[in-house]
């Protein structure tokens, strides 16, 4: 028979878990009825046929979205997968579901086909924190250095840089620049870029970004978290401060994140990075239990709950939307984007040759 000390500990802890779990939930969205929704979804099922066009999602975009973008033959994946497909997918439409960089790299990749957004709004902390001109004066600053940029930029950041990288092949570029001898000036995320200074050795100038998700995540949080969760494994986006990167067991970009889920036998796992991932993970790894990792500070507040807000406003109305319009059209000038293609073309033909 159970030591009733022992039962009253249990419940505190299932309590305790509960708590949590109630203070890291995800943020208000209004509902539609589910009638609303499948008008919704069987109209843009229609429209994407009739118009030749695919749906290209990022992992961090609405579950309905993403679950639609697979239904139709489209896309759901990190940023560099999201601009390989659309490269290669023959249709002459892509409508691109996620924030605005993403839909200028598809259009400077494939110039020939109309690129369409849910929102032109939707943008980015890091590509807002890193504006041309003073990116520019940066580099001029420092012109005995190669320019490596995350891909969460502008068209006219890439178009200034030598190199483009996502978080799924930074590592393998920066250590491929600094066994050539070259130093780096690394732009926009400080955390990211920091990591990669921390993994590769190589000499590393950092521009002063970060992004409001994953910049929120607090050491503390998943530590007193790990102790409710005790077999959990911590997964972490590099994006995020050093601490909570230091607490990982898996630190990784989205897709590299979720194929941890996937290989490791744990059935609990808690993730820092945006909870629209969630969705992947889960179908993924039916079996296992993800839980989002803390933002909110001793305040009790943050400032995006570990859901981007530009992310969050994709939605199948709007999607419906642009179909229905044709507006919200992703234009590139073309001397720019020729200049943007130069990185980004390096990036595609780097990750060509390595391994898997």
């Amino acid at each position: 028979m159970p030591n009733r000390t022992d039962s009253n500990e249990a419940n505190q802890r299932i309590d305790a878990r509960n708590f949590v779990q109630a203070s890291i939930a995800h943020p208000y969205k209004p509902q539609h009825s589910e009638a609303v929704l499948a008008h919704w979804r069987e109209r843009i099922k229609h429209l994407l046929i009739a118009q030749n066009a695919v749906l290209v999602a990022h992992y961090y975009t609405d579950p309905l979205i993403q679950a639609l973008a697979e239904e139709t033959g489209g896309c759901v994946s990190d940023s560099l997968e999201m601009a390989r497909f659309g490269a290669e997918h023959p249709a002459q439409t892509l409508i691109v579901a996620g924030v605005k960089f993403m839909g200028e790299t598809a259009k400077i990749l494939t110039p020939q086909k109309r690129v369409l957004m849910p929102t032109l709004e939707a943008t980015c902390s890091l590509d807002l924190g890193c504006p041309i001109d003073q990116f520019s004066a940066f580099c001029d600053q420092h012109p005995d250095r190669t320019v490596v940029v995350y891909a969460n930029t502008s068209a006219a950041v890439k178009a200034r840089a030598d190199w483009v990288v996502t978080s799924s092949i930074a590592l393998e570029v920066v250590e491929y620049l600094d066994a050539k001898g070259e130093k780096i000036l690394w732009a926009p995320d400080k955390y990211l870029g920091s990591y990669v200074q921390k993994q590769t050795g190589a000499d590393v100038l950092l521009w002063d970004g970060a992004c409001i998700v994953h910049e929120e995540f607090k050491a503390k949080g998943i530590i007193d978290l790990k102790a409710l969760y005790p077999e959990a494994l911590v997964l972490v986006h590099p994006e995020s401060p050093s601490a909570v990167v230091a607490l990982a067991d898996v630190v990784g970009s989205t897709s590299q994140l979720i194929h941890g889920a996937k290989t490791h036998s744990n059935k609990q796992f808690i993730v820092a990075t945006d909870q629209g991932i969630f969705y992947k993970m889960q179908q993924q790894c039916p079996a296992k239990e993800f839980i989002v990792a803390p933002t909110a500070g001793s305040g009790a507040t943050c400032r995006s709950c570990a859901s981007c807000p530009w992310m969050g406003m994709n939605s199948l109305e709007n999607l419906c939307a642009v179909l229905e319009q044709g507006d919200n059209e992703i234009v590139v000038e073309t001397k720019l984007r020729e200049r943007a293609m130069k990185p980004l073309q390096r990036m595609l033909d780097f990750r060509q040759h390595l391994p898997g």
